[in-house]
């Protein structure tokens, strides 16, 4: 082989090694997200076609975002670094992973800001969700003891309402008498479900109703 072949295929390697480091480059990208930098590949950044992500790093004037850039050539993003972190790990693996001291509604406004539309949704799914548990478990039930005679008894139970559940029945005897027949008198026990907290404070049964709610549970 000449001399001058040899030359032409080793300027054709060189340059095919030039290429791929070109490539290599633009493949991976920094982002200087409030100070903190991140490294991603462009693939990643494009995920979501109608993101702020993905218009940022295109090359297309029409198309791409004029940004700056820091002097280690990341783009420059006026954003909390904290809350990206879940943003950009969903746009690699599709999931949101959240830290326990990170809020939902934190992530929400980042994704909102860079508009990853299967992000918002999934986290609105999640506050929801998270709003419903809470919800539950604010929840008690509240007590209360009536006392009424034998007479009155079928007609309270009957009328309840408002949400009130018949509980307990307690036979406490006799109070009083005419003439010969004996009156019995009951501690009917009621339960409704309530928020636990009202203005402020929880609402507790009263000790009252804890004492008949144990001696009830033995007899």
């Amino acid at each position: 082989m000449s001399t001058k072949k040899m030359e032409i295929k080793q300027g054709e390697t060189s340059n095919g090694h030039e290429e791929k480091n070109k490539c290599r480059k633009k493949a991976w990208v920094k982002l200087n997200v409030g100070g903190t930098v991140f490294l991603t590949t462009r693939t990643t950044l494009e995920r979501d076609p109608q993101s702020f992500l993905n218009r940022l790093v295109q090359d297309d004037a029409d198309n791409g975002l004029n940004t700056d850039k820091d002097e280690n050539g990341a783009y420059l993003i006026d954003r909390d670094p904290t809350y990206f972190g879940p943003v950009l790990n969903y746009l690699r693996h599709g999931k949101l992973v959240l830290n326990k001291d990170l809020a939902e509604e934190g992530v929400l406004e980042e994704a909102e800001f860079y508009n990853i539309t299967d992000l918002i949704k999934m986290i609105k799914a999640r506050i929801a969700d998270r709003n419903a548990k809470q919800s539950q478990a604010y929840m008690k039930n509240v007590y209360r003891v009536l006392q009424c005679s034998e007479e009155e008894l079928t007609q309270m139970v009957s009328t309840m309402s408002d949400g009130w559940k018949f509980e307990q029945l307690i036979n406490i005897g006799s109070q009083y008498n005419y003439g010969s027949e004996d009156h019995a008198e009951f501690l009917c026990v009621v339960s409704k479900e309530c928020p636990s907290i009202v203005n402020g404070q929880e609402n507790e049964p009263s000790d009252r109703a804890k004492v008949l709610q144990q001696k009830g549970s033995r007899m």
